[in-house]
């Protein structure tokens, strides 16, 4: 499955479920690891880990693989990675504390919302 077509099925999983604040970041320039890399936020614990969740299913659903998924217990940021594309679903707070967009920031972000 080709990067687009990964990011679409994710950005899709995430508004499915009424994420937040929805960055899409190209990174190719910058690693070589993963091509893309999508931020979102969820109201609650409980959002965070759905979100999570969803994009795995969905992904899974249509053929991709999933190499791994971290901080599920806790569901204050957890990260789905799906090879090329990783999502990186967290609580509101614990996404201005580590601020990945800045940190990230030579990232174009990919999508017009």
């Amino acid at each position: 499955m080709d990067t687009p077509e990964l990011t679409r099925i994710a950005v899709d999983a995430l508004e499915e479920i009424k994420a937040k604040d929805i960055t899409v970041m190209d990174v190719r320039q910058m690693t070589s690891l993963f091509d893309a890399m999508i931020v979102a936020s969820g109201d609650s614990t409980r959002q965070v880990k759905a979100l999570a969740d969803n994009v795995r299913e969905k992904i899974k659903e249509a053929g991709g693989d999933i190499i791994g998924t971290e901080g599920e217990k806790a569901a204050e940021w957890v990260l789905v990675d799906a090879g090329n594309v990783v999502v990186h679903v967290m609580h509101p707070v614990t996404r201005q504390y580590y601020n990945l967009e800045e940190l990230w920031g030579a990232a174009r972000d990919r999508r017009a919302a």
